[in-house]
């Protein structure tokens, strides 16, 4: 029998589902990929948290670019120092992204958030961020905007990781745009064979969201009802990827328990998992089975209907594209991504006043 590190390294082993580090620290890729992670991820949140607790080892870079960088502003040094740590950790993972050529091994770089209201921004700055590494991958807000820029992104060759994504509307939203963006690219033959885009759902999200609003409005229901709610929208938009064909692979993230990890296990897709969760999953014994194809109990699911921000997620015509700002979870993320990139330049800030 082969001996596993541990259940996620044996998952990555025996399943065709992939896990990614949920941050952009080099420290923490590193054990990640001890145990079979495939990718990392970063955004306005995780950039500052990194940057943060390992301050002491960017200070030089800080000073350095900003001494070099006499008329720079304090956003511009702040990209500077977020495109310096996605361009570390694709150098970590470029030996993945060759051995796979290219379906693994990225790491992703996220818009300026304040965009997400403005196609032409958000699709100029993704292409720029490609040409940082060649196993970068870009990630932007689903909001009518943001739909906007991931078929023009696409068109224009940048391999996407659609975010600020929590229901099945946004889900086909991003893979009919991307198909339109790769259609347009074939049509003038240009390549698309080494493009493997993704879009998140932010399973943990759903439940947060869902568990605010029971709070809120005193709704009693099985608490295992809420704990399957992100899952339950993750399968159905995985089934409804299947059945068109769609060349988008989904990813989970916003771990908030195991069963948004153990529940996913078997599918062809990706998840982004935080350190700490990694670590325990790492040292669980939770047994690794294909569970991608179990329904949720339908008992749970009707209880989920007493939620009409329930059914705007988890139906496929629940929103328009231009709701999807306006959708509770994703307010809420795009408040805490731009908090998180003012919380950042304040970093920055200090050592250039």
């Amino acid at each position: 029998m082969p001996s596993y590190k541990s259940p996620l390294h044996e998952m990555s082993q025996t399943t065709p589902t992939q896990f990614w580090n949920d941050n952009c620290s080099t420290k923490d890729i590193a054990f990640a990929m001890e145990h079979g992670a495939v990718g990392a991820t970063s955004n306005p949140v995780l950039v500052g948290a990194v940057l943060g607790s390992e301050l002491d080892s960017y200070i030089p870079l800080i000073k350095k670019t900003i001494a070099d960088n006499p008329t720079a502003t304090e956003d511009d040094i702040t990209w500077m120092i977020n495109e310096h740590m996605v361009s570390e950790c694709a150098k970590l993972l470029r030996p993945i992204y060759d051995a796979t050529e290219g379906r693994a091994g990225y790491i992703s770089i996220q818009t300026n958030a304040k965009y997400y209201r403005d196609a032409a921004k958000t699709t100029e700055q993704a292409t720029r961020f490609k040409d940082i590494a060649p196993n970068v991958m870009v990630k932007m807000p689903t909001t009518a905007a943001g739909i906007k820029a991931v078929e023009e992104s696409t068109y224009n060759g940048v391999i996407l990781n659609a975010t600020v994504s929590f229901t099945v509307p946004q889900a086909i939203a991003v893979a009919e745009a991307i198909e339109r963006g790769l259609k347009r690219r074939e049509a003038e033959g240009k390549p698309t064979a080494h493009m493997f885009p993704v879009c998140t759902i932010m399973v943990g999200r759903v439940e947060d969201l869902l568990r605010d609003v029971a709070e809120k409005q005193g709704i009693v229901v099985d608490p295992q009802a809420l704990c399957m709610s992100g899952v339950a929208v993750f399968k159905r938009a995985y089934k409804i990827y299947r059945e068109k064909g769609y060349r988008t692979r989904l990813l989970a993230a916003a771990t908030r328990h195991h069963l948004h990890w153990s529940e996913l296990i078997g599918g062809d897709v990706s998840m982004t998992i935080p350190p700490m969760w990694i670590k325990r999953f790492a040292n669980s014994d939770i047994e690794v089975k294909n569970r991608m194809d179990d329904e949720v109990c339908p008992k749970l699911l009707k209880q989920l209907d007493k939620f009409e921000d329930w059914k705007r997620a988890y139906e496929p015509d629940g929103m328009t594209a231009e709701e999807f700002a306006s959708f509770g979870a994703t307010r809420a993320t795009l408040t805490q991504f731009l908090g998180g990139y003012d919380s950042t330049v304040g970093i920055i800030r200090k050592f250039m006043i």
